[in-house]
């Protein structure tokens, strides 16, 4: 073994461990370009790589997971291992979201990287809150909706909302919808910064 942690393999080489992060993350695919008439939301909703490397997360960025590179109506997400993407899931029932729009594609894929960037790398103080993030290309207007587990704690979700104001570099005001106000189309935002 060498003495940085990195392994020594029998011909001498040091051989580099992965650089493991403190959570497993799911990247999910949803097509909505196409949906069958009839299917329930999330039909089309697939499950597409779990990961918790560091190099695991750019091979993935790198070659797949832009959302330059989605169709018309198209979801990407980044949600913590054993979450899925849905209100229904147990750790998303009682959350909200965040949420920030863009007109320009360019803007979206910034946003979008920071976030990972953040989520992955540990940069909010109320990380636990969070479930994950989802980026939702459109024709008209792009989304990026950050997605967190318990709507109530307005403290945690305020920390929240101005964190990640400053790493997507936002000066427009954002708002929270807790997902129950989604659910009847009631969307009024219960917090802004």
């Amino acid at each position: 073994m060498a003495s940085d942690g990195a392994a020594v393999d029998v011909s001498g080489e040091v051989a580099e461990q992965p650089h493991r992060l403190d959570k497993k993350w799911t990247f999910w695919f949803d097509n909505q370009s196409k949906p069958k008439q009839g299917a329930a939301w999330g039909n089309n909703l697939r499950n597409v790589y779990t990961f918790d490397t560091v190099e695991e997360f750019w091979c993935l960025y790198d070659q797949v997971f832009k959302p330059s590179k989605l169709p018309g109506i198209a979801d990407f997400h980044l949600f913590k291992a054993g979450i899925e993407p849905k209100w229904e899931d147990p750790e998303c029932a009682n959350g909200g979201k965040w949420t920030v729009t863009s007109g320009r594609k360019a803007t979206l894929e910034t946003m979008w990287f920071e976030t990972l960037m953040a989520l992955i790398g540990e940069q909010f103080d109320e990380g636990d809150e969070i479930c994950g993030v989802v980026a939702s290309v459109r024709q008209r207007q792009d989304k990026l909706s950050l997605w967190t587990k318990n709507a109530a704690n307005e403290a945690a979700q305020m920390s929240i909302g101005r964190k990640w104001k400053e790493i997507i570099d936002v000066t427009d005001k954002i708002t929270y919808n807790f997902h129950d106000d989604s659910k009847t189309r009631s969307s009024k935002g219960r917090y802004s910064v």
